[in-house]
């Protein structure tokens, strides 16, 4: 949480800046995106809602996720973190939707890593990161 802290503070400061606004889905991180987003001050200017799915079923549920599309895409993939990203931002039309996608359960498994991908609108712009982690490692708290 430490290290999310301050890149949140940049992308609310330009987010807020903008005018724009976002929506988070994430998985195997379980809220923590949309944690760090909501503890930057003035975050409602920018912040509009996010999910934690987990599963297929809370993808298509929650984020209208065709379930061929799940079936088509690894579950931890920057394909499918863009399917959630796309989700998010169609479901509570945001300029932005960012998605999070990953396997990194607290023993580890064959996939290891996260990965988080962003959408504008149509996707004109994306990015792409990917963390090999450990869940625990990634959910550290910050210390007082």
């Amino acid at each position: 949480m430490n290290t999310l802290l301050p890149i949140a503070a940049r992308a609310g400061a330009l987010l807020k800046a903008r005018g724009e606004t976002v929506a988070v889905a994430e998985s195997s991180i379980g809220g923590l995106v949309s944690a760090a987003l909501l503890a930057v001050p003035g975050a409602s200017a920018y912040f509009v809602g996010g999910s934690v799915v987990y599963t297929r079923a809370a993808r298509t549920a929650l984020l209208g996720v065709p379930a061929e599309a799940l079936k088509a895409a690894a579950p931890a993939s920057e394909e499918m973190a863009r399917l959630l990203a796309e989700g998010a931002r169609a479901r509570l039309g945001t300029t932005w939707g960012l998605g999070e996608a990953g396997a990194t359960g607290p023993t580890g498994n064959s996939y290891g890593h996260a990965a988080i991908r962003d959408v504008m609108g149509k996707p004109r712009w994306n990015q792409r990161f990917q963390h090999r982690t450990k869940s625990a490692r990634i959910r550290q708290r910050p210390r007082d």
